[in-house]
């Protein structure tokens, strides 16, 4: 058959699927969903149920439609099936107002109940800790459910209880929230030009070190642009960015500019694209074809095998249009096959770079493991614990807690004097 009868034949194919109302570009992007399992790198699902169920989950059904329910969500089981979701790693994220206060506990708290939920609705979810986990529980048909910690101050300046929550399940940890750490700057202290540190000091060096060692993903999302290069300087292991866009299409310091795409490259790490419209367009509005441009950009500097998706969704409250919740990842994917992305790269996409990188941070882990690195015994750094007026700030002045101080103190006294 000579070439032009091929370009014909192809041609005519073409316009016989428009004519019976087939949408080849929107039959690929489910193809491809169908194919690989969909991983999201950032859902913040745990902490709607923290905020309006108190993590009662008796109080909520999520197998129903939640919009009719909270009023503003964008997760719940119809709608993560219907966008084929495969994947997802849900956030346990509590905010920087607790550092030096109770933010330890409180992410014992959501990892709780991430935990529980999967197993609540287990004929869905399935709890897994590795990449061959994921493939299976997507063999299975189950949403493989993983765990990330959003922000340093969770683990209180500590590398025992990073490991402790390593053992729990948890198989990220972002570098800082919006705040620093006592081991890190934020994003924050970039954009108002406040570095404590100018990046990692030594002890965030350790830490993410213990991580490499752990099996346990960098996330870089959330930090300073010095934190961003002292990580990629330090760690041994591919990192994450599990929720960002690109800063040449949109100059938020939560994004990732150029120079650190091309390293992330040079690392093998990924970035996942972050869907909060003002991350997107720097704007409060934004649509679909823009969250596309971010991934394209991403792909262009970086390459396509080091881009990802990370929408962050229930953690925002400005999403695109065209990609109001979770149902609505086939219309990405859909918008990148007219872009003449093919079925392989989209596949990458969707789970194959997170699934490598992941492999990769294992391996790195079995390796140092196997060499006899033990685990990192630093004391926790200076600045870790607040000061006594700072720790009596925290506490609400109430006549309760004026009265138990005061007896304390008289039972002290008392004591002593015996």
């Amino acid at each position: 058959m000579s070439h032009q009868y091929v370009i014909g034949f192809v041609v005519l194919m073409s316009l016989l699927l428009c004519a019976s109302g087939i949408d080849i570009y929107y039959e690929r992007a489910m193809h491809v969903l169908n194919t690989v399992p969909l991983i999201d790198g950032h859902n913040d699902l745990p902490w709607q149920l923290q905020k309006q169920v108190n993590n009662t989950l008796s109080k909520v059904d999520l197998r129903s439609d939640l919009r009719g329910v909270w009023n503003i969500t964008h997760t719940d089981i119809p709608r993560l099936k219907q966008g084929k979701v495969g994947g997802q790693f849900w956030a346990a994220y509590v905010p920087c107002s607790g550092q030096y206060k109770d933010a330890l506990r409180k992410t014992l708290e959501q990892i709780d109940i991430i935990r529980r939920f999967s197993d609540e609705y287990s004929d869905v979810f399935e709890f897994v800790t590795t990449a061959r986990g994921i493939r299976e529980a997507f063999k299975q048909g189950k949403i493989a459910s993983m765990i990330g910690v959003e922000g340093g101050h969770s683990i209180d300046s500590s590398l025992a209880v990073l490991r402790t929550m390593y053992d729990l399940g948890v198989r990220y940890m972002t570098v800082t929230h919006s705040c620093a750490t006592p081991w890190a700057d934020s994003w924050i202290e970039e954009r108002d030009g406040s570095h404590i540190y100018n990046g990692l000091t030594d002890f965030g060096k350790k830490i993410i070190l213990e991580m490499n060692r752990l099996g346990m993903l960098v996330d870089l999302s959330h930090v300073a642009y010095p934190t961003m290069k002292d990580a990629l300087s330090v760690t041994k292991a591919p990192v994450i960015y599990s929720h960002s866009s690109a800063y040449a299409l949109c100059d938020s310091r939560r994004n990732v500019p150029d120079d650190i795409l091309e390293l992330v490259k040079m690392n093998d790490g990924i970035v996942m694209v972050n869907f909060y419209n003002d991350y997107i367009n720097c704007s409060e509005t934004a649509d679909l074809s823009q969250v596309a441009d971010h991934i394209e950009h991403i792909r262009r500097v970086a390459g396509v095998d080091h881009v990802g998706i990370g929408a962050d969704y229930d953690g925002v409250t400005r999403v695109p249009t065209g990609l109001e919740d979770v149902s609505k990842y086939p219309d990405l994917f859909t918008e990148l096959a007219k872009r003449r992305w093919s079925d392989a790269d989209l596949m990458r996409l969707a789970g194959n770079n997170l699934l490598r990188v992941l492999e990769a941070a294992e391996k790195v882990a079995a390796r140092l493991q196997a060499n006899k690195v033990k685990p990192y015994e630093d004391q926790r750094p200076e600045g870790a614990d607040p000061d006594t007026c700072m720790a009596a700030a925290a506490i609400p002045l109430t006549t309760t807690n004026v009265l138990v101080a005061v007896f304390s103190l008289i039972a002290m006294l008392m004591t002593n004097a015996k």
